[in-house]
């Protein structure tokens, strides 16, 4: 009872002086989040539309691209379609029989390829797949990131603008068919990669961090905090640290907002949901978009450090998980959106969905 009063006490005068959950204030990128220009500069592996969830199987570069995977030729600069489905991918993930697991919007997951080949995981014991976002296989075992419950991955901008935090973690046991819930109660986890303790590291989007799951379940603690953005998908990379996407900027007006009930009430209900004022894959392709002001600084030329609903941004972690080096597309840059990275022989691949681009880097080069 006292720890609750204390709470709500706390709470009170957190809203009085504007801090803690009550802030509008952003991290400010700077140290090893410093901007440059690393991805608007990058070698495009690849133009494709809306790509995404890059994976290595059998050796070869896959991603989804609406409801298609595609395979990338990275000689010929060119993709073929390995499997088309009827609805759009959301989560993509190698198995170790070199088949893949694919979520679709509509809520399945689907084997394809390997000794499991097409199992459909729709209902598993206490598991109901709705918002697969991200697939990570664990020897014969498949953990599943569901961002939100009852709203689709598609839904993202909406789940974030009222505050969603109904995601869960699930560990799915393909030989037994059960299934175990590791994690609730997250805001729209969206992101997933094996620790090297046996635990399960999540990108938990709407509260701008990574968190440690144990390996039986439940949180361990968070392990990256306070990003000046919102986490996507997380991927091993050779060093033994990880690669982070962030797939779009957070703001102090977005901050403002996301605290303004009836403000947000009218939004969703009078305006369409492309021109709410809410982070974005992409921006600027219409004057209706918000967030315009001071963002042209001469004869239409946007500046970098413009506000923005849209960046480009790509983190590498160490082994320790402290932020080691990111590499940026800014605020006058058009490869916004990224939503996925892989490391492939020295180089590492991300995706720009905002974009639509396939782009490869140098996996050593360290952010200028």
């Amino acid at each position: 009872m006292a720890s609750f009063v204390a709470r709500a006490v706390g709470g009170m005068f957190d809203a009085w002086l504007g801090r803690g959950a009550y802030a509008v204030t952003v991290p400010p990128m700077d140290g090893p989040l410093m901007p440059n220009n690393d991805l608007e500069e990058a070698a495009v592996a690849l133009a494709a539309e809306a790509p995404d969830n890059l994976v290595v199987i059998k050796g070869a570069l896959r991603f989804s691209s609406g409801s298609e995977v595609r395979e990338l030729d990275l000689r010929q600069a060119t993709a073929r379609t390995v499997t088309r489905y009827q609805a759009p991918v959301s989560a993509l993930a190698a198995l170790p029989d070199g088949g893949m697991a694919v979520g679709l919007t509509g809520g399945e997951i689907l084997l394809s390829g390997g000794k499991r080949d097409g199992t459909v995981i729709a209902e598993w014991g206490d598991y109901r797949g709705v918002c697969p976002t991200a697939l990570l296989a664990v020897g014969d075992a498949l953990i599943v990131a569901q961002g939100a419950a009852g709203r689709g991955p598609d839904d993202w901008c909406r789940d974030l603008i009222e505050r969603g935090a109904s995601g869960s973690v699930w560990r799915l046991e393909l030989g037994s068919r059960s299934a175990t819930c590791l994690a609730s109660g997250l805001a729209f986890p969206s992101g997933l990669a094996l620790h090297r303790d046996g635990g399960i590291l999540v990108s938990e989007s709407w509260r701008h961090r990574v968190i440690k799951l144990a390996p039986q379940g439940g949180i361990a603690g968070a392990v990256v905090e306070h990003l000046p953005g919102y986490p996507s998908r997380l991927a091993p990379s050779a060093l033994g640290g990880y690669w982070l996407a962030v797939f779009a900027p957070r703001s102090s007006l977005i901050e403002f907002v996301l605290r303004e009930p009836e403000f947000k009430r009218r939004m969703i209900a009078e305006i369409p949901t492309e021109y709410w004022v809410a982070p974005s894959l992409t921006s600027g392709a219409s004057f209706l978009e918000p967030m315009q002001s001071g963002g042209i600084k001469t004869m239409g030329i946007r500046k970098p450090w413009a506000p923005t609903r849209s960046y480009g941004l790509l983190v590498r972690l160490d082994a320790g998980l402290s932020i080691l080096a990111s590499h940026h597309s800014r605020a006058d840059g058009r490869r916004h959106g990224v939503t996925s990275a892989v490391e492939q022989e020295g180089t590492v691949y991300a995706t720009s969905k905002g974009g639509g681009l396939v782009l490869s880097l140098p996996a050593s080069e360290p952010s200028r």
